[in-house]
Formats: structure tokens, sequence, C-alpha cells
């Protein structure tokens, strides 16, 4: 502590997304793993099941080889939460998170996804930087890192939609399997579906997608959501889509709902489709 601050070093910060970027993209979360094995047995569909299967072994592969587990590897979306008692040694916090991502995507031999410009002259940045960065101020002296590898198909599926208030809890679970049953294939089933609710048109977006580092299985506090993002995984593993698009009940395995205030006019709603690489990591300095 200085002067009542904990100071945070941007080397450390610098290392851990380094590392992080790296970890991520290979050893998957043992919980990923266990949500596949649990859904086999119940896959009605003999393609589905064969899938699953395919999908543990490249999970093994990847974890045992220490290699990527999808050759696309993603978007580096960062959500950094910095506590009001952290003071860091230098300026320079989003360069430090853009070269720790730098060197993870360079030392693990991962591939470079980001161009520089989106439409007139889309060339490769070759580092796989900017990150999408986002950050929040918070009471203490937290200093948290969630870090995300998103890939490009399951991110092209995401949605948001403002509905009108009256379109209610039916009209929101209508618009979430609408958005899964459209993307058919494209997001690799079986995936992950955030979904943020309220705010405005980037707050909901941003929500849905911070919604996808809650752990597998961890129910929204509120009983509520949490019995909506059930209702949601039931009826969207009813929708027939399957893993891979190709039939079956293993469409999802699980869903995340974030929420926020809104205006008295609007319902907003965003959908942040997560394929079943679902590669993050959450570290507190």
């Amino acid at each position: 502590m200085e002067n009542g601050y904990r100071i945070i070093e941007l080397d450390q910060i610098r290392e851990t997304i380094r590392k992080t970027v790296v970890e991520i993209n290979s050893q998957l979360n043992p919980l990923m793993l266990q949500a596949i094995r649990e859904a086999l047995p119940k896959e009605e569909s003999e393609t589905g099941r064969d899938i699953l299967e395919q999908l543990i072994k490249n999970f093994e592969l990847a974890r045992d080889k220490k290699m990527p587990y999808c050759q696309d590897t993603g978007t580096s979306v960062v959500f950094v939460e910095i506590g009001e008692k952290i003071r860091f040694n230098s300026e320079g916090l989003h360069e430090a998170i853009n070269q720790g991502i730098a060197a993870g995507y360079q030392e693990g031999y991962l591939r470079k996804s980001i161009v520089g410009d989106p439409l007139e002259n889309r060339v490769n940045t070759g580092n796989n930087t900017p990150a999408m960065i986002h950050t929040e101020i918070v009471p203490g002296d937290k200093f948290k890192i969630s870090v995300m590898a998103k890939g490009g198909g399951c991110e092209n599926m995401s949605t948001f939609k403002s509905l009108p208030p009256s379109a209610g809890v039916e009209g929101v679970k209508k618009f979430v399997v609408d958005t899964v049953i459209n993307s058919g294939g494209n997001p690799c089933p079986p995936i992950f579906l955030g979904i943020g609710l309220g705010g405005d048109f980037e707050k909901c977006a941003i929500l849905a997608k911070k919604s996808l580092f809650r752990e597998i299985g961890e129910r929204h506090p509120n009983p509520f959501y949490a019995n909506l993002e059930k209702e949601i995984l039931e009826l969207v593993n009813k929708s027939g889509v399957g893993p891979m698009g190709l039939g079956g009940r293993t469409t999802c395995l699980d869903v995340f709902i974030e929420t926020y205030p809104c205006h008295i006019a609007s319902l907003p709603v965003a959908v942040n489709v997560e394929c079943h690489a679902h590669r993050t990591k959450t570290v507190e300095l």
C-alpha cells in the first residue's frame, strides 16, 4: 500500500494476460468437458452423439498436447474491474493489455484474426490486437481481469433487439429461441448463451458478453432470472438444432442472464452466442 492505495505493476498485468491467452486456447475449463460428457447419454441423435464424442476427444488432445482447441483463436475480449483504491505504477493500462495479448498469441502459435480497419482496408494487424477492452471502477482495492477468446462464427450470430415492454417474458424467450434457430450450425453448437436484459443499446450488449464469464451451472442470484435461464435452456434444447446444427437435443449447454434498469418505453434484449469452445478465465491480482 502507498498512501492508502494498492499499487499494481503494469508488467504484472502484461504477464498475466500473456499467460492467460495461451492457456485458455488449449487448457479449457474442466467444467466444459464435464458438461459435454453429461449431455452425451441424453443425446437422442446418433449423429449428435458422434459429434459430442469427437468434441470430447478434441478437448483431451488440446489439453494433453497444449495445442489450440480450435483454429479460430478469436477476438481477445478483456473485462477489467479496477478498485477505487488501486493505482498503477505508470501510465498505459490498455497498452499493457494489448502487449500481453500480442506476446501470448505469438508464443502460443495462435491464429491472428484482427484486421486494422473494418471496411476500407482490411489488413491483418499481425498480433491479434487491439483487444476489445471494457473497464469498470468498483469499490475497494480489487483488481480483476477477465479474458475471453471469442470466435468469429458465434459472434456473427449474436443479436440485439429493443422489444416493446408489452412483449414481456414470452417475447424475450421467443427472441432468444428464434436467434438460436436462425443461427443453425454457424456458431458450432452446442453453444452457450449470454443474455443482456435492460440498459440501453450498448449497455445491453455488454451485459450479454459479460454474463459469459459466469461459471457453468452458476445461476442468477435472483430466483426469477435463475428460473428464466433454466426455461430458456430447456426451450433451446427442444429446438432440434443439435450438435453442429445437424439435429438433436444438445443445442445449448448453459444460459446466463444479466440485467440492468432501463427506460419505461424499452425492453432491450441482447443475445451473445458462444460456441462450444468456451474460452474464458478470470484472474484477480
